[in-house]
Parts: C-alpha cells; sequence; structure tokens
C-alpha cells in the first residue's frame, strides 16, 4: 500500500515526494538546535544527520513503509518542511503516524497543523487506517498543539527510540 501524499495539495501547500536534490534545502533543519532538543542526540554532523534522514526516507519509499512528503509553498514554490504518514512500530503494535517537521523560518505560520490535518484526512478518505497517531516528545509542546488542532488527544505515554513520548491519536 502507497502512503505518500505526493500529487496533494492543501490551502497554501503542495505534496510531493522527497528528492535527493532537496537535500540542500532539508540541511538548515539539522543544523538548527532547537530542530533536535527533544530527541537523544547520536552525535552526527548536520550532514550526517541529514544524509541519514534522507536515506531512511528512499528506505521506507522502497518498502512502501509511506513516509515523509516535502512541503512546497504554493505562493512561492519554497520547500518549507516534511509531513506524512509512516507506518511505526510503538510497544510492539503497528500503527500509522502523522509525522511533521518544519525548516526553522517556516514554524508558527500554521503549516505543520495545515499539513497534519490534510494527512489525516487523506488516511481516512483512502481508508488506510483506523486510527491515527502522533509519536511527539513529552517536553515538544509546540508539536503536541499541534496534534490538538489535528483533533488527536493525548492517548498514553512511553518510551520510543530512548525517548519519553506522548501517543497523540485520533479515530476514524
Amino acid at each position: 500500500m502507497d502512503y505518500l501524499l505526493f500529487g496533494e495539495e492543501s490551502e497554501r501547500l503542495h505534496f510531493r515526494k522527497i528528492r535527493p536534490s532537496d537535500f540542500r534545502s532539508w540541511l538548515p533543519f539539522h543544523e538548527d538546535p532547537s530542530s533536535n532538543e527533544f530527541w537523544v542526540d547520536e552525535g552526527f554532523s548536520t550532514q550526517v544527520a541529514c544524509q541519514k534522514w534522507f536515506d531512511n526516507t528512499f528506505q521506507r519509499y522502497a518498502n512502501k513503509l509511506g513516509g515523509m512528503n516535502a512541503l512546497i509553498t504554493k505562493d512561492t514554490g519554497a520547500f518549507i518542511g516534511q509531513c506524512g504518514l509512516l507506518i511505526q512500530t510503538v510497544n510492539d503494535v503497528q500503527e500509522l503516524e502523522i509525522g511533521y517537521s518544519l525548516l526553522p523560518a517556516y514554524r508558527n505560520k500554521g503549516y505543520a497543523t495545515e499539513a497534519a490535518m490534510k494527512c489525516k484526512s487523506f488516511a481516512f478518505e483512502q481508508k488506510l487506517a483506523k486510527s491515527l497517531i502522533s509519536i511527539i516528545h513529552m517536553k515538544n509542546r509546540a508539536s503536541q498543539k499541534v496534534a490538538i488542532k489535528n483533533g488527536m488527544s493525548h492517548d498514553h505515554t512511553t518510551t520510543y527510540k530512548n525517548n519519553p513520548v506522548h501517543i497523540f491519536r485520533v479515530t476514524m
């Protein structure tokens, strides 16, 4: 099953697959310390961290495990971030997650909420899952607010990849 939203759009955004040529555009995400302040730092250089992100994205695409989509603004054509549906395993249960990450310059402008809402409506319209989650670090209030605006509520707290997280959930 294909969980990607390429070709889809929301009010202000186009969704498309990530391309290798997006690497330079995505590098500022890894250069900004606030992008990873809530996750266990593996100590990679920004270049290596960005390459690992891209490798993971293309591996997901190849294995039909969903993945992040590039978010492109309709008004300027700028690459502003990534959002998508990802198959994740949390506490030995496979779930479909809405994940979102924006470049620092585009945060706090409603883009993450808009993109996450599009992912939710796409997943439910396509009947991809009966419920969706977002995995959010316990201290990441901004991402929690996006999840709440997306109609999600706190489901439970757990550890995911050595990080204390809240699992937010929305049901069809």
